[in-house]
């Protein structure tokens, strides 16, 4: 059976032990798909004219980058989850929606997810 839904679920205190925040994630990629942990350390760009290039088109790149640990799937330039150093944590989810699928690249939800870290 193919998987087909995620879940994403936080624990607050008081429910923890020592007053701990939990964050978790399960995944609907298929089983064999390689996933990431990755670290990207906090960055200052002085490249404002370039663009960085995402999964599937290329975005402005901004001054300042947060440092943010991911989990992604090796391929793509996304995160299915992560945190940043200001404990901003985020985790994919499929949405679904009434709009009609536009055919031209776009950004994806897994990016979506890395940006926001």
């Amino acid at each position: 059976m193919e998987p087909f839904s995620c879940d994403t679920f936080v624990a607050l205190p008081p429910a923890t032990v020592d007053n701990r925040i939990i964050f978790g994630k399960n995944s609907d990629r298929l089983c064999d798909e390689v996933q990431e942990v990755v670290y990207f350390p906090a960055a200052v760009h002085d490249n404002l004219g370039e663009h960085l290039k995402c999964t599937y088109i290329e975005i402005d790149q901004v001054p300042e980058t947060y440092a943010v640990v991911l989990s992604r799937p090796a391929w793509l330039w996304g995160a299915e989850m992560g945190a940043n150093e200001h404990g901003v944590c985020i985790g994919n989810e499929a949405v679904w929606g009434r709009e009609e699928v536009c055919d031209e690249e776009a950004l994806l939800g897994m990016d979506l997810v890395r940006g926001s870290s």
